[in-house]
């Protein structure tokens, strides 16, 4: 069962920790987990005091994955990777703190997996909380420092204006959440899981490179101020290389492949919902048929379903 629980804020010093004890606390109950409980305390204990002593606010803890694998992720305004927490320290300060100093080896040995990651403005750390005390520490997967980069964009080549028109601001700003969340999950199961799923690593570089050329120019300055003003629709112009069609052909065959990953639980990403579907199918599909001479089709809000979209 997909789990995606809103994020909650935490009170700054020793009270945020002790919040998030109580919180993950009932999250275990609400979600029939209660095994997990002591393992998700002490990791998360432990992540928290070091986003409160490390990190800058504000600090939130969030639940997603599913059932049987719940991830609980901890983000926090600093890009610095996560440490030990400073030692110098007030001592009372530290003494209030449910842990303290024990640094993500306590993560390691409560966790099924972990992992941090770079997250725009901030940082994400999270973990899968073990039902008992694993044989050996899990490996943790960092991503967004010590020279993990992006895969490269494609190689420069020519390009063609596409005019995007009556573009639902609120479908974009879907498409580019449920993307980065895609890219992080792939590059995930890519590094993690290599052996077992080899075709991550194809949909990790694929997804990773298409967006680097594009999130920029679906994602700017004209969406942020649709947003803001609340905007419903709005025109965007973008540039694409020559062999768009082919590459967003294989993007959409490529989404779908996501999707069904998503929905057997290989994936903690939720599968598209059908509007989201239709949707980029039409954003994908009128950037290839503009590249090849066509003329530009403004999105329709009472588009009809696509036949592969139907159950």
């Amino acid at each position: 069962m997909p789990l995606n629980r809103p994020a909650e804020s935490l009170a700054p010093g020793p009270r945020g920790a002790m919040q998030a004890r109580r919180w993950i606390a009932e999250v275990c109950g609400e979600i029939g987990r209660p095994e997990l409980r002591e393992n998700a305390e002490l990791a998360l204990s432990e992540v928290v005091t070091n986003a409160i002593l490390h990190g800058r606010p504000p600090v939130t803890v969030r639940l997603r994955g599913t059932t049987s694998h719940p991830r609980v992720e901890v983000r926090d305004a600093s890009t610095d990777p996560p440490a030990f927490p400073p030692l110098e320290v007030g001592r009372a300060f530290l003494d209030e703190l449910p842990t303290f100093g024990r640094g993500l080896g306590i993560v390691a040995c409560s966790s099924e997996a972990w992992g941090a990651e770079r997250d725009g403005d901030g940082k994400l750390v999270w973990f899968v909380p073990s039902p008992t005390a694993p044989s050996a520490p899990s490996h943790g997967v960092l991503l967004g420092w010590d020279g993990d980069v992006d895969e490269p964009s494609f190689e420069d080549g020519e390009e063609t204006v596409v005019l995007l028109l009556n573009v639902p601001t609120d479908l974009l700003q879907g498409t580019l959440a449920h993307g980065a969340e895609l890219r992080r999950e792939l590059r995930l199961l890519a590094l993690a899981h290599q052996d077992t799923y080899p075709v991550a690593s194809e949909l990790s570089a694929f997804f990773s490179s298409l967006s680097r050329d594009f999130r920029g120019q679906l994602g700017g300055e004209a969406l942020l101020r649709a947003l803001q003003t609340g905007q419903s629709h709005l025109d965007l112009e973008v540039k694409a290389p020559t062999d768009a069609e082919e590459r967003f052909s294989r993007l959409l065959e490529l989404l779908d492949l996501a999707d069904a990953f998503c929905r057997n639980e290989r994936l903690l990403t939720l599968a598209r919902p059908l509007e989201q579907v239709i949707f980029q199918d039409w954003l994908f599909g009128e950037m290839g048929r503009q590249v090849g001479g066509a003329e530009p089709l403004p999105w329709r809000d009472d588009r009809p379903v696509p036949a592969k979209a139907h159950p």
